[in-house]
């Protein structure tokens, strides 16, 4: 992570995290939502290879951001949880990575 980004990186306050979480889910019935501190999100799919081909393209935003999550892989199933362990909350990156995931099923 460059200094920059360190250096704006901070943990968003529970107002911030609420409209933010709203601008994210928009209409969508099955959104983010804030769990034990980090926002989280379970998709669906046909069998494990589809579920597989998507923790590899998070894998590639992950990386590309280098914003890491945690992700649990079952068939035809994945969750995704997005916290920044740095600022021990939730921050912008979260945020645009979250959106970014959303993306690749939009």
């Amino acid at each position: 992570m460059s200094q920059a980004t360190q250096a704006t990186r901070r943990a968003l306050t529970a107002t911030e995290i609420i409209t933010r979480l709203t601008q994210l889910n928009g209409q969508r019935p099955q959104g983010w939502k804030l769990i034990d501190g980090a926002l989280e999100k379970s998709f669906e799919f046909p069998d494990f290879q589809g579920a597989l081909n998507f923790v590899n393209a998070v894998g590639f935003i992950a990386q590309a951001q280098d914003h890491h999550p945690d992700l649990h892989l079952g068939f035809g199933r994945c969750t995704v949880r997005f916290n920044t362990h740095d600022v021990a909350g939730i921050s912008i990156s979260d945020f645009t990575c979250a959106a970014k995931v959303d993306a690749l099923l939009d």
